[in-house]
C-alpha cells in the first residue's frame, strides 16, 4: 500500500520527526533514518530538504519506508510504503489519523 500526501507551509523537518514519532508510536523500530538539506539553485538562502526513514518489525523485516521531499516555503510531499503483512490495516488506520490531527490543516486537498 501507498500513501502519498502534499502539505503546504510546513517544516520538512517537523514533518519528519512526526511521521517517525507516529510511527514508533506503532510497534515499529527505525531501521535507517537519513535527512539532508539542498540550497537551490536560484536561491541560495532558500532550501529544499529530503528525507528518508525505514522501519521495520518482526525483527529486521522492513515494514514500512518514509519518504519526505520539501520546502518550508513551499510544498512538501510525503510518501509512504507499507508492507500491508507486516504493518497491518489497524497500524496503518491510526497513523493517518495521527497526521491527519497534526496536519490536517497543511494538507493540499485538491490536486
Amino acid at each position: 500500500m501507498q500513501i502519498r500526501k502534499i502539505y503546504s507551509e510546513l517544516k520538512p523537518e517537523l514533518l519528519y520527526d512526526e511521521v517517525r514519532d507516529f510511527i514508533l508510536k506503532q510497534g515499529a523500530i527505525v531501521g535507517e533514518a537519513k535527512l539532508e538539506t539542498y540550497s537551490l539553485p536560484s536561491d541560495s538562502s532558500s532550501f529544499i530538504s529530503r528525507g528518508t526513514l525505514t522501519f521495520n518489525i518482526q525483527g529486521e523485516k522492513e515494514c514500512l519506508r518514509a519518504h519526505i521531499v520539501g520546502s518550508a516555503k513551499g510544498e512538501t510531499k510525503l510518501m509512504l510504503d507499507i508492507n500491508d503483512e507486516l504493518f497491518p490495516q489497524e497500524k496503518v488506520s491510526a497513523l493517518k489519523e495521527d497526521l491527519d490531527f497534526i496536519f490536517g490543516s497543511y494538507e493540499v486537498k485538491h490536486r
